[in-house]
């Protein structure tokens, strides 16, 4: 069964999320340590922390994934059953399906989430804790966000925290072609926040990298920051300063503010999570602090309500996964009685000599089992896979039934506070 383990803003104060984000051991090899789980994908962003689990044990799955996560991040187990929502079966289809779409988004239908769930597929196949119906799973939703994005003018708007951010600025600048912009961070949102800034005009963007990488800067054309000093008094004299890292303690203080020498006005905005700058910056004269916090609070929901289109396509995509889960559930019956039969044909065969009436034998015998094969199908996909192993089995005298797995409640009809 799949189940999903999840703390979003949707759930969880902004205090809490920031804490859950700050881990740095991956959690899905912890998760999967445990005998009831086959694997796990975490999804770890900005606005969530969420374990996508394979089990054969709802219970115990849930259990350990709150016990990696509070051991990752020290948050307690209580403050984590109040943080988390527990989905299973479709309803966690569903639910990936619609984060991938940017439908379960700060910003309705930001595009930056795709890639977020891409990335946690690829760094579970490093880790070792996909399975074969994760792999199906995040695969389907990775062709899902693609459908939203090209079906539906949801997926055309260019949404994203950084675009949002820069439009909740918009009011108090004049003339974004004159701003000086520090961008400090070289990953992926520092790409699409670079492509938001040169979409609005901006020319002179400096970039800051805490871990001193420079590719980014090389590939982008852009001159770079070295060292602590030099980038107090980059940050100082900036017009705005945007910080997007993963680093878990703030990059931007007062203090590194007061050692730059900071006059004027300053426009800062930290889209990292841990925060990437001190709450202490407000307090600088001058400087004007915009923080995911904030962002969230002035999100126009009603204006970014993701379209009617959109949800029906991760509708219409759920039950198709689901309907290909239910044929597989009869599998095992269809591969039984197919051996079966085919090994009698082949005791009968060497009796015979004579290649052709041999092959046109095997022919007649998949024609044969051409019809019951899809029948099984289409019983599974209705959910009676029951009906196949039971026929198989008054039929033939073949038990094809898969060991039962440990004892697990019935799939949750809704969203549900564990």
């Amino acid at each position: 069964m799949l189940l999903c383990v999840s703390a979003s803003h949707q759930t969880a104060p902004f205090e809490v999320l920031e804490r859950l984000s700050g881990h740095t051991a991956p959690l899905a090899p912890a998760i999967a340590e445990h005998p009831s789980v086959a694997g796990a994908v975490v999804v770890s962003t900005c606005n969530r922390v969420e374990a996508y689990v394979d089990t054969s044990s709802p219970d115990a799955a849930v259990a350990a994934a709150r016990a990696a996560l509070s051991e990752a991040t020290g948050v307690p187990i209580g403050e984590l059953d109040a943080s988390q929502v527990v989905t299973q079966g479709r309803h966690t289809v569903e639910h990936l399906f619609a984060v991938a779409s940017g439908l379960e988004s700060v910003v309705v239908g930001e595009g930056e989430i795709g890639g977020q769930v891409r990335r946690s597929l690829d760094e579970a196949r490093q880790q070792g804790t996909t399975t074969s119906e994760l792999e199906r799973l995040f695969q389907r939703a990775t062709e899902t966000q693609k459908t939203v994005k090209n079906s539906t003018a949801l997926g055309r708007a260019g949404r994203s925290l950084v675009r949002l951010a820069l439009e909740l600025a918009d009011s108090r600048l004049i003339d974004w072609s004159e701003l000086d912009v520090l961008l400090v961070g070289t990953g992926a949102y520092a790409a699409a926040t670079l492509a938001a800034l040169r979409d609005r005009g901006v020319r002179g963007v400096t970039v800051y990298s805490p871990s001193g990488r420079r590719q980014f800067a090389t590939k982008h054309g852009l001159p770079q920051v070295f060292g602590e000093k030099d980038f107090a008094y980059a940050a100082a004299g900036a017009d705005m300063v945007i910080t997007c890292t993963s680093r878990e303690e703030p990059v931007l203080t007062a203090d590194t503010l007061r050692a730059g020498e900071h006059e004027g006005p300053l426009f800062v905005i930290d889209l990292g999570l841990p925060r990437n700058v001190h709450p202490d910056v407000a307090s600088v004269p001058g400087v004007t602090l915009l923080d995911l916090e904030t962002i969230r609070v002035h999100a126009p929901l009603e204006e970014l309500q993701a379209t009617d289109a959109a949800r029906e396509i991760v509708r219409d995509a759920t039950a198709k996964f689901v309907g290909e889960s239910r044929e597989q559930d009869a599998q095992p019956a269809v591969i039984a009685l197919r051996k079966h039969v085919f090994g009698v044909l082949e005791r009968e065969l060497e009796r015979s000599g004579s290649d052709e009436i041999a092959d046109a034998l095997r022919h007649f015998t998949g024609m044969l089992l051409h019809t019951p094969t899809v029948r099984a199908k289409e019983a599974a996909g209705s959910g009676d896979a029951e009906a196949v192993f039971a026929a198989v089995e008054t039929l033939f005298g073949i038990d094809a039934r898969p060991a039962a797995p440990a004892a697990a409640p019935a799939e949750c009809p809704v969203h549900k506070r564990a």
